[in-house]
């Protein structure tokens, strides 16, 4: 009997370890969810249609050091009389380092008042941010805000 027990624990180890072996090459390709610099570029061209957006015009109001990356609260101004002839249309806020490169669009009008928008966000970790205006007469301006953050948020697996 201490034969057939013993073939019986070696079938159950091979058993084992023949089930896991397929999903190796799977485990080598989890890996945080994150965008690249690339995928930032990426991001803001396709909102732009192409065009290379100026500097200027654009503020970012962020902290520089955040403690926590669940809830930072960001505001963006742009610089426009918000006049039906000369306004902002809209602003973007795009991210080098979360899992997703677009974090917010906010669509604006000359009955908006000023452009200028407010809301909070979640970073994953200490990154590049870019806030993108679009304005009516079709050009695009921005600015970036380089951030540390303390504590992270949006971290995820991702199988590719």
């Amino acid at each position: 009997m201490s034969t057939n027990a013993n073939t019986n624990t070696s079938r159950r180890k091979l058993l084992r370890a023949g089930a896991t072996l397929p999903l190796l090459p799977l485990l080598a390709l989890v890996r945080p969810a994150a965008a690249t610099p690339e995928d930032l570029r990426a991001a803001i061209a396709a909102y732009t249609g192409g065009a290379a957006p100026k500097t200027g015009k654009v503020s970012f109001n962020i902290a520089k050091l955040i403690d926590n990356g669940n809830a930072v609260p960001v505001t963006i101004t742009v610089d426009s009389p918000m006049t039906a002839a000369d306004h902002v249309t809209g602003i973007a806020i795009f991210n080098e380092r979360n899992p997703e490169t677009d974090i917010a669009r906010f669509t604006l009008g000359p009955r908006s008042g000023k452009g200028e928008v407010s809301t909070r966000i979640r970073l994953a970790t200490s990154q590049k941010l870019v806030a993108v205006a679009r304005m009516k007469d079709g050009s695009y301006w921005q600015q970036t805000a380089d951030v540390i953050v303390a504590l992270a948020a949006c971290i995820e697996g991702e199988a590719i």
